[in-house]
């Protein structure tokens, strides 16, 4: 399959590091490289056109400038409250882009500097390695929003550092630097800032010369851990959604929009 393939891409570019690497970089400029209704199905789709790319051995993900990713943009949050089809739309992205990174044939390294929150820590936890800035920025973001820990937290954070960990990290909404995510096993690598893409590119470069059928089935059965795990990833997913419909997400919305202490309800009929 020819680099043209990515030709049609608006918020994802592409380039090659190494002849048998291909590097992804979010790209939405100004923006911390938020998601929004243009990159959500680009993050869905690129994992297939990557499988069946036959000169592709390996992937880095990382995001342009100082960023990884800064997670969902507003204007997208407004569109899925406000209307079912927008939500419903949203809701089947987010569970293609967890399953497409799973099912991708190829291995996949996380380049992390910077935030990466919500839908791009997504991407950062899901690839196969993870190499971060000790100085990143990671940050579920649900609960302090008044939302659910859907996305991606259920199906791979107990397994990554622990259930106790987990389950501390995600109700309390902590943010992790990329050296205390790496302390607690929830990433693969923290280096120096200035590190980064050099160490993904070494990583990325050795498997791209390795055998590609060990490597991927490698990757394949080790994922099946996740694809016992996808009830529960799917559960959590409905449950973040359902929270679109209700008071909570609006009071975090607005906390956050007025740069104030949210006032949540002191009740909840679950």
């Amino acid at each position: 399959m020819p680099d043209s393939v990515y030709d049609g891409y608006r918020r994802l570019r592409f380039d090659r590091p190494h002849p048998r690497v291909l590097r992804v970089t979010l790209d939405n400029p100004g923006k911390k490289n938020s998601i929004d209704e243009v990159m959500h199905p680009e993050m869905v789709r690129v994992w297939h056109d990557i499988s069946y790319d036959d000169s592709v051995a390996s992937v880095i993900l990382t995001g342009a400038g100082d960023a990884f990713c800064a997670g969902g943009n507003f204007e997208m949050v407004d569109g899925m409250i406000a209307e079912h089809e927008v939500r419903m739309k949203n809701l089947r992205e987010a569970r293609d882009v967890v399953y497409n990174m799973i099912n991708c044939t190829k291995p996949i390294i996380s380049a992390v500097r910077g935030p990466a929150v919500g839908g791009g820590l997504v991407c950062a936890l899901l690839s196969d390695i993870s190499v971060v800035s000790k100085t990143a920025k990671l940050i579920d973001g649900h609960t302090r929003l008044g939302l659910a820990a859907g996305d991606h937290a259920a199906i791979i954070w107990p397994l990554l550092c622990g259930m106790a960990r987990a389950k501390y990290h995600l109700l309390m909404c902590t943010t992790l630097s990329g050296q205390e995510a790496a302390d607690i096993g929830l990433v693969s690598l923290a280096v120096d800032d200035g590190e980064v893409q050099a160490k993904a590119l070494e990583i990325a470069s050795t498997l791209a010369e390795g055998p590609p059928t060990a490597i991927r089935l490698t990757k394949y059965t080790m994922n099946h851990w996740l694809r016992m795990a996808g009830p529960i990833f799917d559960a959590s997913l409905a449950f973040e959604f359902h929270g679109f419909t209700g008071p909570e997400l609006k009071e975090g919305l607005a906390a956050i929009r007025e740069k104030r202490k949210p006032n949540f309800p002191t009740h909840s009929a679950f």
